[in-house]
């Protein structure tokens, strides 16, 4: 992939031509100042929009059905996780340790310089990788297949992964520990060579894509209330979203974790804030009070995106009062 200027919504609106809004799954310039988030929601259907083709079921036209109209955009669809789903791809060697690694660049170096900015430091899914939403002067910092980029306005300057001292220095900040959750691996020593595989850095890209697809559409599943945005927490750098009334003891966090140390694989989740029924074999999970699918249900399946929502959609029904 070569790493240039990023607009995902003026991309996809230049496939489609005329006056319908093009959604996306990426953040895109320019960087919104709005409180409290501070960022775009880039699948949510706006309030002004008179038709919108996007990446949920929530739009007038899904991507989905765009791509089979016009499969020529089948390529460019599937590379953004709009449309077209590739089956997901095995766990590559030494994953874990580089998955440490990205970890490590993620909460003390990429969110770290949008904390700086704005005090947020929830992450997103881009193209190739991970990042910032935009802040500041129109500024993006995110890995993009392996690298380091640093967008900001029309200058993009990217930089090979080596330490995290180095990482800090292109980007402009102090490697820091203010996003780092209980389960983050540890700062460690900054100067020495992370050892950030690219091969994992495309994985994780893939995962990433992965997981905003099935989310965003979970959002926007009946019955799906109170829906917090999807946000990558650098901390414990998985993709995630609250979903349900508290109040009725409802309210889950539906996940999609890249692995951690009790798990060695990507896996699902949904970690519910309330009681759960243990004797319903759907509530697996006994590292935390919630379920899990492991990455093995998903990695052989034609189309892990519904599998996926299949799980989740399964554990909302339940929480619901409604055992599917």
């Amino acid at each position: 992939m070569t790493v240039r200027h990023q607009n995902p919504a003026a991309e996809a609106a230049a496939k489609l031509g005329g006056a319908t809004t093009a959604l996306v799954l990426e953040p895109s310039p320019p960087a919104n100042q709005t409180e409290p988030f501070f960022a775009d929601d880039p699948a949510a259907i706006p309030a002004d929009a008179a038709t919108t083709v996007g990446p949920t079921s929530a739009a007038d036209r899904t991507w989905a059905q765009v791509v089979a109209e016009r499969p020529e955009l089948s390529g460019w669809a599937a590379d953004r996780w709009l449309a077209a789903y590739r089956p997901l791809s095995p766990v590559p060697d030494r994953y874990c340790e580089a998955r440490n690694a990205y970890h490590r660049l993620a909460y003390s170096v990429i969110a770290e310089a949008r904390r700086c900015a704005n005090t947020k430091f929830g992450l997103r899914y881009t193209r190739g990788g991970f990042g910032t939403p935009f802040f500041g002067d129109d500024q993006q910092v995110r890995v993009q297949d392996g690298l380091l980029v640093v967008q900001q306005g029309a200058e993009v300057r990217h930089s090979a992964i080596t330490s995290l001292r180095a990482a800090g220095e292109f980007v402009g900040v102090q490697p820091g520990t203010a996003a780092a959750e209980h389960d983050s691996p540890p700062l460690g020593d900054v100067d020495s060579d992370l050892g950030a595989s690219r091969s994992t850095g495309a994985f994780l890209a893939e995962w990433f894509g992965f997981s905003w697809a099935v989310l965003e559409e979970l959002r926007v599943t009946p019955g799906a209330v109170d829906a917090e945005r999807t946000q990558l927490w650098p901390g414990h750098f998985d993709p995630a979203a609250a979903i349900g009334d508290v109040e009725q003891d409802q309210r889950a966090t539906y996940g999609c974790s890249p692995g951690d140390d009790a798990h060695d694989e990507p896996y699902l989740y949904v970690g519910a804030w309330g009681e759960v029924d243990r004797e319903d074999p759907y509530w697996n999970e006994t590292t935390f009070n919630g379920a899990s699918l492991p990455y093995a249900a998903l990695v052989g399946t034609d189309n892990a995106v519904q599998t996926a929502l299949n799980f989740f959609r399964a554990g909302l029904g339940r929480l619901r009062g409604r055992a599917d």
